[in-house]
């Protein structure tokens, strides 16, 4: 089958511009083709693969050729592009030794060094909201009373926060008349906390600002199990005055997008 020759333009991916001479640039364009595929999207053609990694066509049929002759993808018969079984085998053996933490990781490490915050990993508990990991960025602010270990109440903080917003039983159990004021900034009142946190379910992160510690600010995302229940939230926080126009929405933006994929990944992890 010809496929038409054109100049290549650059590709347009991350990796490439900081491949270094141990790079493979043929292999890290395969795999940017294969990031392409989710169960969301898991057929493409030619032509939109194309569009959707920025290469040129060529290069991009060549690069499916090469998968397909190593049985990491099949074309169907109406010529379009699906991965193949060993894509799922070798996904699977991945996920048999992953844990929400594990999984969580690169995402808290891309968080905290894209914006030089602390990323957190928070799972909810009887007793509270537990945070179970976090990186710190280069930023020198250090958020005392949060640690590893720490617990928080649900009503403050967005980790909490977002946990509380996207789960009824923590809701028909946490938000009660008589919630402490953690700052001057912390919402007690009943009515007024439902109606944040439907906002929070409706937009799907959570914003906080100094409302479990003065001067602090942070951004987080749920992250979801298969039916739909909370098992995590992931986090970026730091200085308030960091958390305001582009660089916040930026950052909700980068929160958002880690919380879905941790939640594909939570969602996929072996029933323990």
């Amino acid at each position: 089958m010809a496929v038409p020759t054109e100049p290549e333009p650059a590709v347009r991916t991350a990796p490439e511009v900081s491949a270094g001479r141990d790079v493979v640039g043929a292999v890290l364009k395969a795999c940017t083709l294969l990031g392409h595929f989710s169960a969301d999207r898991p057929v493409w053609t030619l032509n939109d693969l194309t569009v959707a990694s920025g290469m040129n066509k060529t290069t991009v049929f060549r690069l499916m050729a090469t998968l397909i002759h190593a049985g990491w993808v099949d074309r169907t018969d109406e010529g379009t592009y699906r991965v193949a079984m060993p894509v799922f085998e070798i996904g699977s053996a991945a996920l048999a030794k992953l844990d929400i933490r594990s999984a969580a990781k690169p995402f808290m490490s891309d968080l905290a060094n894209a914006f030089g915050n602390t990323a957190y990993l928070m799972v909810p508990a009887e007793q509270g909201a537990v945070c179970i990991d976090l990186l710190e960025g280069r930023n020198s602010l250090v958020v005392a009373g949060i640690n590893v270990g720490s617990v928080m109440p649900y009503h403050a903080a967005a980790g909490p926060i977002v946990m509380l917003a996207h789960s009824k039983a923590l809701r028909d159990k946490w938000v009660t008349t008589d919630l402490p004021a953690i700052t001057e900034q912390t919402i007690t009142d009943v009515d007024r906390l439902v109606e944040h946190l439907d906002e929070i379910a409706e937009a799907g992160y959570s914003l906080s600002v100094a409302d479990y510690l003065p001067g602090v600010a942070a951004v987080a995302a749920p992250i979801l199990g298969r039916n739909g229940s909370v098992v995590a939230s992931i986090s970026v926080g730091g200085r308030a005055e960091e958390f305001e126009g582009d660089a916040l929405a930026a950052m909700i933006e980068k929160v958002c997008d880690a919380g879905v994929r941790i939640t594909r990944i939570a969602q996929a992890l072996p029933r323990g």
